[in-house]
């Protein structure tokens, strides 16, 4: 266990590093701790503090900066982050995947770092389906979820339709079918074929497919803002091999689907950083992370993905408070709905 000195040491040592991106020298460290102590005094400390793996120095440097270990210490148990203190803009009620796009987006501009939001699955149940004839034989197909999510599709028939035809078509579907699931509306149609207008029946056997495709393609399951932020972190720009590697992470969505899903788990902000686990495989970044619901229920995680060298506790807040506009807004719409 660290005494009181050896852990003033180290919180003051990360938030110099945090603040300036240089290591840091013992005569910094003993203006900024407030301390009177010997240089000696700290040179051992920071001794103790690198033997326990806490701090490491860079190169030749006669300054230290902090490991994984210290960040994850420094986090857990000096940090204090006041959920007041931030001012974010408003989200207001939309669409959800406008509501996600949108919260991406406000992740990325406030921590000036990458916004990234895990989506809830989305419903394959439709509320009601409409057609657009854009020419002869081509048509839209619009599919309303419950929830209020819009997708489109277009489908190529082997006849024309007329318009009286495309309207008798889309409200005997929502009327008969809306609420069930794609799945459960082709098991049913299957067995209603016999009943229905030959014509009627291909162009809803047609519809359905559409709404399936269109489902499926919208399963865009982790939506990412402000990559390009990190081109301005010195802690990358400087290193475009770890600038290669952050963007792979992006392209590889399914890492990432894998660290907000472990995010997910868990109640409150959490904090994630590279190179103490397998959990985030880069050394470079920390995930700052929390859960989002819709009317009480969780249904997706959001979070801010920075270097290691990020105010965590700005960080907190940002994300603490973005998780609340999105329950908010995505609560806020499906109540209405």
């Amino acid at each position: 266990m660290l005494d009181d000195r050896a852990k003033l040491l180290l919180k003051t040592l990360v938030e110099r590093y945090i603040a300036d991106g240089q290591p840091v020298g013992s005569r910094t460290l003993s203006r900024a701790a407030g301390l009177e102590l010997s240089p000696a005094t700290i040179r051992n400390v920071m001794a103790d503090l690198e033997d326990l793996g806490l701090i490491v120095s860079p190169h030749t440097s006669a300054g230290r900066i902090p490991t994984a270990r210290g960040y994850r210490l420094f986090v857990d148990t000096m940090l204090t982050a006041q959920r007041a203190q931030l001012q974010a803009p408003s989200l207001p009620p939309d669409q959800p995947q406008k509501v996600i796009a949108s919260a991406a987006q406000l992740l990325s501009n406030m921590s000036q770092f990458v916004g990234v939001v895990m989506a809830p699955r989305r419903t394959t149940a439709f509320r009601h389906i409409e057609f657009l004839r854009l020419s002869e034989r081509r048509l839209l197909v619009i599919i309303v979820s419950p929830e209020g999510d819009v997708q489109n599709q277009v489908i190529f028939t082997d006849r024309d339709y007329t318009q009286s035809e495309l309207i008798e078509t889309s409200n005997y579907l929502t009327t008969n079918y809306g609420g069930l699931s794609i799945e459960q509306v082709r098991d049913r149609l299957k067995g209603e074929m016999d009943g229905l207008r030959a014509e009627i029946a291909s162009l809803m056997q047609a519809a359905v497919q559409a709404s399936s495709d269109a489902i499926s393609q919208a399963q865009e399951e982790v939506i990412i803002a402000g990559e390009r932020n990190l081109l301005a972190v010195s802690d990358f720009s400087s290193d475009m091999g770890q600038l290669r590697r952050a963007f792979e992470l992006f392209e590889q969505k399914a890492e990432l689907m894998r660290l907000l899903d472990m995010s997910s788990k868990s109640d409150g902000v959490r904090i994630f950083i590279g190179g103490e686990s397998q959990v985030v495989p880069y050394e470079e970044l920390s995930v700052v992370s929390a859960n989002y619901e819709v009317n009480g229920e969780v249904v997706g995680t959001l979070g801010v993905i920075g270097p290691t060298r990020m105010p965590y506790d700005r960080m907190i807040q940002i994300v603490d408070i973005t998780s609340r506009l999105v329950s908010n807004a995505l609560s806020h719409k499906n109540g209405k709905g």
